[in-house]
């Protein structure tokens, strides 16, 4: 796609994560002598947006959307939109209008590498990623113009309590303040009324449920049983939904438990374990339960709530997942990864092919050394040190993404091109 350089660069943000990374962020691309617009679509995106004078209310119903988009982008001369997730239906019809219109489309999401890192990419993420169709001797040839070494993630960094008050915040906005948009719909299918309830009863049980979590993981590293780990996503996050061969995770709880019981030899366990923003609104407990029982394996498995996956892996014989981007930190430790859903890592070198009865029972290994060259090109490109919830991690998303968005080239092709900056080792950020 051809853009013009040399017409000053003015930016429409879009949707963006919860709480006020995207306001600082617009701050930083002014500063940079960059045109700010913002358009918000309820009461929360308004309340993070502090300059009033560049933030555009759509007010309308979705099918008005199309047309005021294009007319925005025309009327403020727009060259770049910027959005957080590529799959929700109001930036699934940008990114179409952007296209026609040769705009530049930047793409934040949750770090592949998540919680250390942020994901900066071009165009589209996760399936929509250009990573789908990287190989990784294509990746091992552009990484012959770097000799740095992988960065290593901090020792302590953590925005989980910010990220769920953020979200809580955000929908108390949404549910009290939003009379101006009455034609507002949610992009998920609860109410916005239900998804505070949800935010709020996590924020609150977070400290009983992280003793429930540590007593269960006791519970299991002590059982002197080898366990595989099943790592469960959530029902409504787009990735699943948009790249998941299941329509939820009850079938891909049906399916673990159907190959664990063919396949595992009979002393080995089975430790589901849930994502770490879980809420209760899929009946994950229940449903596994249900079908432990019918497949008469209930002894052998075992449910832990969110929280860190380090402590499980580390005694983890194989893992199963749809398209977590957990799987990462499995691959990293060089443990059997069995993949369902389309991901970013989902690679020959280093995800088996086997069926899973096959998978449990005889698992393939990874190859290790191919997967540290995948996880290094990532970091030399699309994985941007920070976070956007906690006020650290955003000062340090900053210091680096804001050039990455200026740059002519998106993250891959600039280190095809010797132009991508070099990251730096990541700082303890308490």
């Amino acid at each position: 796609m051809q853009h013009n350089s040399s017409k000053r660069r003015a930016f429409l943000l879009l949707q963006g994560p919860h709480g006020p990374f995207f306001n600082a962020l617009g701050r930083m691309l002014c500063t940079a002598d960059c045109e700010v617009w913002r358009i918000g679509f309820n009461a929360g995106d308004q309340a993070f947006w502090r300059d009033k004078a560049r933030y555009l209310p759509f007010r309308d119903a979705l099918p008005e959307w199309q047309g005021f988009f294009e007319q925005t982008c025309r009327d403020k001369a727009i060259t770049d939109i910027v959005l957080y997730g590529d799959t929700r239906p109001i930036h699934a019809e940008a990114i179409l209008v952007a296209r026609r219109l040769s705009l530049r489309v930047h793409v934040f999401e949750e770090g592949y590498l998540r919680p250390y890192w942020v994901t900066y990419e071009r165009d589209g993420s996760n399936g929509h990623s250009r990573l789908m169709q990287t190989s990784v001797g294509e990746m091992q040839k552009a990484l012959e113009l770097s000799d740095m070494e992988a960065p290593l993630p901090p020792s302590h960094w953590g925005d989980m309590r910010q990220h769920v008050f953020y979200g809580a915040l955000y929908h108390w906005f949404v549910m009290f303040w939003n009379r101006k948009y009455r034609n507002f719909r949610p992009h998920r299918t609860l109410s916005v009324t239900q998804e505070f309830r949800l935010y709020l009863k996590r924020l609150l049980l977070m400290p009983a449920q992280a003793l429930e979590r540590r007593l269960a993981t006791r519970r299991i590293r002590n059982g002197g049983f080898p366990y595989h780990l099943a790592l469960l996503q959530l029902e409504h996050d787009s990735s699943f939904q948009m790249h998941s061969p299941f329509d939820n995770m009850s079938s891909f709880l049906a399916e673990v438990i159907s190959g664990f019981a063919a396949g595992a030899p009979r002393h080995h366990h089975l430790v589901i374990k849930a994502h770490p923003l879980e809420d209760g609104r899929s009946p994950n407990r229940r449903e596994l339960r249900r079908l432990a029982r019918a497949h008469d394996i209930l002894d052998r498995v075992h449910y832990v709530r969110g929280g860190k996956l380090a402590e499980l892996l580390n005694e983890a014989r194989t893992a199963v997942t749809v398209n977590s981007t957990a799987g990462q930190q499995v691959l990293w430790r060089g443990i059997p990864l069995k993949v369902f859903g389309d991901a970013v890592y989902d690679k020959d070198a280093f995800t088996s092919a086997q069926p899973l009865a096959q998978f449990f029972a005889a698992p393939t290994r990874p190859d290790n050394r191919a997967y540290k060259d995948y996880r290094r090109y990532l970091l030399e490109t699309s994985q941007v040190p920070g976070g956007f919830y906690s006020r650290s991690g955003r000062r340090q998303l900053l210091r680096h993404v804001v050039d990455m968005m200026l740059s002519p080239h998106d993250p891959y092709d600039a280190l095809r091109h010797g132009t991508a900056a070099p990251r730096q080792q990541l700082s303890v950020v308490r």
